[in-house]
C-alpha cells in the first residue's frame, strides 16, 4: 500500500469512527501562511484526503481549489487563498478592451461570491499580446483594474496580477506570448492603479526564469506584493536541494521585510518521489 493510500484509509476510518475530521497538525513556527495546490499531491487523491494532509502539514489554505468545494475547505479550517474565475481566463486576461464590459460584470459578481466565502484573492491574468505592445497592454490593464478597484475595495478581495514566464511554450512550464512576463510591467500597472486591493502575485518560479535577481526584486517591489507562488527551477518540481533557488533564504527575506501573507506551492512532484513526503519537505523549507 502506498503511504498516501495508508494515510487516506486511516483518515476515512477515523471519520467512520466518529473522530474529528481534523488531524493533529505539525507545529509550524514560521511567519508565513503556507498554501497548497492539488497538483502537488499527485494524481488520484480525493479532495478530502488532500485537505486532511494539508491540515497535518500545517497549511492555512489552498490556491485554485474549485469554488464548488469551498465548503470542504471550511470544514477543515482552510482558506481558499486565491481563486480563478469571474470570467477571467489565462489566455485572454484583461488587456483586450472589447472584453471589458462583459468581464467587469462577471468579475464584480465573483468578487462578491469570494467575499461571502472568505476567499481573499482573485487571480488576474494579463493575457496574451497577439502583437499588442507592452505599453498598450499596460494601458488597457490599468483601465480595467481602475474600473474594478472600487468593487474590490468594497468587498475586501484583492485582485492579484500574476507574473508568468513567456520563455516556455508548454503551459505546464510557461505562458507563451504573455504580457505580464516581467516584474517591472506588473509593478507599473499596480502602481498606476494605486489601490490596496490591486497587488502582484509574485510567482518566484516565473520571475527567476524571466528576470532573476529574485530577492532584490522582492525588496524593490515589496509594497506591491500580495501573494507568492513557489516551484523549483528548472523543471517546476519541488523546492529542494535539486534546483537552483535557495527558497528558505528567499522566503525568509520576504518575512524579514514584514510579509505575513500566503505562500503557495505550485509544483509537480518529481517522478518516483512520494508526493506527501516531498510536500512535507517543502513545508519545512518554507517554515521561516
Amino acid at each position: 500500500m502506498q503511504r498516501r493510500d495508508f494515510i487516506g484509509s486511516m483518515a476515512f476510518a477515523g471519520l467512520a469512527a466518529g473522530q474529528s475530521p481534523t488531524p493533529q497538525a505539525i507545529a509550524r513556527h514560521g511567519r508565513l501562511k503556507q498554501s497548497c495546490f492539488t497538483r502537488s499531491f499527485g494524481r488520484g487523491v480525493p479532495p478530502e484526503e488532500m485537505c486532511r494532509e494539508a491540515v497535518r502539514l500545517g497549511a492555512s489554505g489552498f490556491d485554485f481549489f474549485p469554488a464548488a468545494q469551498w465548503p470542504l475547505l471550511k470544514k477543515f479550517g482552510l482558506t481558499p487563498a486565491v481563486t480563478l474565475g469571474g470570467g477571467i481566463t489565462i489566455p485572454t486576461g484583461i488587456i483586450q478592451k472589447q472584453t471589458h464590459d462583459e468581464l467587469s460584470n462577471s468579475l464584480s459578481a465573483f468578487l462578491g461570491q469570494c467575499a461571502e466565502n472568505g476567499c481573499p484573492g482573485v487571480l488576474i491574468s494579463g493575457g496574451e499580446r497577439h502583437g499588442m505592445s507592452y505599453a498598450e497592454g499596460a494601458a488597457n490593464a490599468v483601465a480595467f483594474l481602475n474600473r474594478m478597484k472600487d468593487r474590490a475595495e468594497q468587498t475586501g478581495v484583492t485582485m492579484l496580477l500574476e507574473i508568468v514566464n513567456s520563455k516556455y511554450k508548454d503551459p505546464a512550464f510557461g505562458r507563451a506570448d504573455a504580457v505580464c512576463d516581467h516584474v517591472d510591467w506588473a509593478a507599473e500597472v499596480c502602481t498606476r492603479v494605486n489601490s490596496p486591493r490591486v497587488r502582484i502575485l509574485f510567482d518566484i518560479y516565473h520571475v527567476q526564469i524571466m528576470d532573476g535577481d529574485v530577492t532584490a526584486n522582492i525588496r524593490a517591489h515589496f509594497p506591491l506584493i500580495g501573494h507568492f507562488h513557489t516551484a523549483g527551477v528548472p523543471g517546476r518540481h519541488e523546492i529542494d536541494e535539486t534546483q537552483e533557488l535557495n527558497y528558505h533564504f528567499i522566503l525568509k527575506s520576504a518575512a524579514d521585510l514584514g510579509y505575513r501573507g500566503f505562500v503557495a506551492h505550485e509544483y509537480d512532484p518529481s517522478p518516483g518521489k512520494d508526493p506527501i513526503r516531498t510536500l512535507e519537505t517543502v513545508f519545512n523549507i518554507a517554515d521561516v
